[in-house]
């Protein structure tokens, strides 16, 4: 692995932090802007080094790093209600970064963060659900309908923002 190839990936890992801390609680799942930064791990950096960046995301939050909405840390915050969408970050980064690798335009980009965004949404949906008693419905209604129009408006600027990123050669 190149010197450039683990910069980005810890780059990354950091904008997810940062985009945890800036925080709207709304209930059991705030409004945040880690899925922002996991729809683009994955559409600039690819399957590979996005999958990386979010692991080493989950990594530090495990071992305890306050890198977790509300400057929380711990392995308990990877199995509480919310843990199932940060578990889907890494998940979802390599499915944006295989989809976007291989149709590398507009349509691609935002296929790929539909894609990220229903399975943030799946994972998160199952293991608030199991949380709430099995009591899928009222998990879908706190963690999934609240956040749609607004993980849209995300994934729109994620697009805009690999497209110009890409476009440059910066990366």
């Amino acid at each position: 692995m190149k010197a450039r190839e683990i910069a980005y990936s810890a780059l990354f890992a950091a904008l997810t932090a940062v985009g945890a801390q800036i925080s709207i609680p709304i209930g059991e799942v705030p409004v945040t802007l880690q899925v922002l930064f996991v729809l683009l791990s994955g559409l600039i950096l690819g399957a590979r080094l996005g999958f990386l960046s979010q692991v080493i995301y989950l990594l530090m939050g495990a071992i305890g790093l306050p890198v977790f909405a509300g400057l929380k840390g711990g392995f308990v915050y990877l199995y509480g209600p919310t843990g199932g969408y940060l578990i889907a970050f890494p998940v979802a980064a390599f499915l944006v970064g295989l989809i976007s690798e291989n149709k590398n335009d507009i349509i691609g980009y935002v296929i790929a963060s539909i894609v990220g965004i229903s399975v943030i949404y799946f994972l998160g949906w199952l293991r608030l659900g199991l949380y709430f008693g099995r009591n899928f419905e009222k998990a879908f209604v706190v963690g999934v309908a609240p956040f749609i129009i607004i993980d849209l408006i995300k994934a729109g600027i994620a697009v805009v923002v690999a497209d110009r990123v890409k476009k440059s050669g910066v990366i």
